[in-house]
């Protein structure tokens, strides 16, 4: 990556606008409720699947995967104040039936949420 700014001390301009295809999209966060679900087009005509709000998860359990609902969320290394609204992100902890758990997959990327068990439930 070469520095913005020229030998002067002025920034580099813009050397062409971004094109259709290199937009971004808006972060859509995955919430705590019923689940649903949404397909987006990707570049090529495929289509990448997002979690709008999800309540189950599958879970890893001694190498075994099972279907878990969600409680609420604990904890989020990512932002505090993710954990006040309930949403689900990557490494994310969350509140199982089956005791607490990390989110290992991307909802909002991934299409689906995918969780290690941190702490066993008594």
């Amino acid at each position: 990556m070469r520095s913005r700014r020229k030998p002067t001390g002025s920034l580099i301009g813009r050397l062409k606008k971004k094109k259709k295809y290199q937009r971004g999209r808006d972060y859509i966060p995955t919430h705590l409720a019923e689940t649903r679900t949404r397909a987006i087009r990707t570049r090529g005509g495929g289509e990448k699947i997002t979690v709008l709000s999800s309540n189950v998860a599958n879970i890893m359990v001694s190498g075994k995967a099972q279907k878990a609902k969600i409680k609420t969320v604990l904890e989020n290394p990512a932002d505090p104040h993710l954990v006040r609204r309930n949403i689900i992100t990557k490494g994310a902890i969350i509140d199982t039936e089956l005791g607490k758990a990390r989110v290992t997959s991307r909802p909002g990327r991934d299409g689906v949420v995918n969780a290690v068990l941190v702490e066993e439930k008594k």
